[in-house]
């Protein structure tokens, strides 16, 4: 995938095959993508690649669902469990993703 510069900008739809990718670094790749206005869509999110271990993957989703709100856990924070939903979180702390698409 090319870095589109910044002084360019393009109207067309930038397609991302996430097979294999570590999320972290393909999160930060696709919002440099979303701040120079490119439109970026993401296609199988399933397999994205995260770095560490299986148990100790496990043990961090599960410390990170655990989390809620003490007085009311219905306002508390929503966790999503779809890997399309938590690619797309992981892009949003990094910039604001209104124009991405992922599935």
């Amino acid at each position: 995938m090319e870095m589109v510069s910044s002084s360019v900008v393009c109207a067309r739809r930038v397609l991302v095959g996430a097979r294999h990718h570590m999320l972290g670094r393909l999160s930060s790749i696709v919002a440099k993508e979303l701040l120079n206005c490119q439109k970026v869509v993401v296609v199988c999110c399933e397999e994205i690649c995260l770095f560490g271990g299986l148990i100790c993957q496990k043990m961090k989703n599960m410390r990170f669902l655990r989390k809620r709100m003490n007085t009311k856990p219905s306002l508390g924070p929503i966790h999503f469990r779809a890997p399309a939903k938590i690619f797309y979180c992981t892009v949003q702390e990094r910039c604001l993703a209104d124009s991405m698409s992922c599935y």
